[in-house]
């Protein structure tokens, strides 16, 4: 499935700076069509599902609750 999203493009210096603007993802390079690159597979990889490198552990966290 393919979305759009909405990019800014500003220079910083020596380098362009790319932003999504419906999401809060960001990247840069040395030409703007570089930047728009690197924020296409920044957004690429920010939507990728994660996969665990070993399996989680459950751990009990203990909270006060209704405390004055």
């Amino acid at each position: 499935m393919k979305r759009s999203f909405a990019a800014t493009v500003w220079r910083e210096g020596d380098w362009f700076v790319s932003q999504c603007l419906e999401i809060d993802v960001a990247s840069q390079g040395e030409t703007e069509e570089e930047a728009l690159a690197n924020l296409q597979e920044a957004l690429e990889l920010y939507f990728e599902p994660p996969q665990a490198t070993r399996p989680p552990k459950v751990r009990m966290v203990e909270v006060e609750i209704g405390a004055a």
